[in-house]
């Protein structure tokens, strides 16, 4: 498929050829050559002209079978009008509603969480500064994703609503644009990659003018990583692991390709589910974990678990792990926000750097004598 930016300029030549003369804004945008400024995200694409910005997003949810569209302008400024069937956004924005604890820490990192006035379930947020917010009364409770309250989000009228959908039945958010709001889907969470996930603080650049502030802040983050991948590439041990526990007689452990895995290859250890193929999550028993998994050196990511007694209670056939047994299970659900959100679902995904140096730590402590675990814990 060719990239959006070259079927609009080809069409945009076609359409306005007789007229370009008249207007040197559209001769300027038809002869330029603007790349896009996503390197790692696979469901975004951002192509930034003078003065307006051409956010294309994929993949909102996963194996969606269409695309969005979204022009971000400044104030008075020249749009064509091919573009002028999409939806128009002057920034930078002053006032958003977000839908997912992920968006939080983008807000932040540009420093504009000033500007939220409403999220879904307030509760689930962690940061303390927008925690702050939000006893200050300054961000209003609007319902829960998928079931919003329409009536609060009208009277609040934000400039911009993201949104995210895990298919396209969204009748709440149709409901809202046809009450004049603008929503916008953001598709982070269906990236695969560690930077993937983390390059979405673009989109949110985009929509606060504020692009060259979000360059430079994942510019550092992909600069950690980078670095932290590079200290383990001379390491020869690769310690195995597995992860996940059971829930209603299913145990529940990354795919091969998914997000999660891929920060233990990146960690330099042996994931012992590596090979599978799934992007999501696998189902298994616990005959077939504890066949492969019996001996393996660490257990990552226990699911809600947040000590070895609360682990046995629960499931008293752990103990037949090795990694039990040898008190090698780190958990990132023990480290919480003030009412009880978990501070990796919202932060893990803007900072993969911090994941990927907890990992290295775990596993290889010699590669990373001053770091401190910031996301897992050894469970006790």
């Amino acid at each position: 498929m060719k990239p959006f930016f070259l079927k609009y300029t080809a069409i945009l030549f076609l359409l306005f050829a007789v007229s370009c003369k008249e207007n040197p804004a559209t001769e300027s945008l038809s002869k330029s050559k603007v790349e896009n400024a996503v390197r790692y995200a696979k469901g975004l694409e951002i192509y930034k002209y003078a003065d307006f910005s051409i956010v294309k997003v994929s993949n909102p949810w996963p194996d969606a079978k269409k695309a969005f569209t979204y022009i971000l302008h400044k104030k008075g400024v020249f749009v064509p009008d091919s573009l002028k069937n999409y939806t128009q956004i002057q920034v930078p924005i002053k006032s958003v509603v977000v839908t997912s604890t992920t968006h939080i820490p983008s807000l932040e990192m540009l420093g504009v969480e000033n500007t939220l006035v409403g999220f879904p379930n307030t509760s689930y947020i962690s940061s303390e500064k927008t925690r702050a917010l939000i006893e200050a009364k300054k961000v209003k409770e609007v319902g829960i994703n998928q079931n919003l309250n329409t009536e609060v989000l009208i009277d609040l009228q934000p400039e911009v609503i993201v949104g995210y959908s895990i298919d396209d039945n969204n009748k709440d958010y149709s409901n809202l644009q046809k009450s004049g709001l603008k929503v916008l889907y953001n598709g982070d969470w269906t990236e695969q990659s560690p930077l993937g996930k983390a390059e979405w603080i673009k989109f949110f650049g985009a929509l606060y003018d504020l692009d060259d502030k979000a360059n430079s802040e994942f510019d550092k983050v992909e600069k950690e990583y980078t670095n932290s991948v590079a200290l383990v590439r001379t390491i020869k041990s690769f310690p195995t692991v597995f992860s996940g526990a059971i829930y209603q007689d299913q145990w529940y452990l990354p795919g091969g390709k998914s997000w999660s895995s891929l920060f233990l290859k990146d960690a330099g250890a042996k994931y012992l589910w590596d090979e599978t193929p799934e992007t999501g999550s696998l189902s298994l028993s616990f005959e077939a974990v504890l066949e492969k998994a019996e001996n393996a050196d660490f257990w990552i990511g226990p699911a809600q678990f947040t000590s070895l007694k609360e682990m046995s209670d629960a499931n008293p056939n752990y103990k037949y792990f090795k990694a039990f047994r040898n008190k090698k299970v780190y958990s990132f659900s023990t480290k919480k926000g003030k009412t009880g959100g978990v501070l990796y679902y919202e932060l893990a995904p803007n900072r993969p750097d911090l994941i990927l140096k907890d990992l290295i730590k775990i596993m290889h402590p010699e590669a990373l004598k001053d770091h401190e675990l910031y996301f897992f814990e050894k469970l006790k």
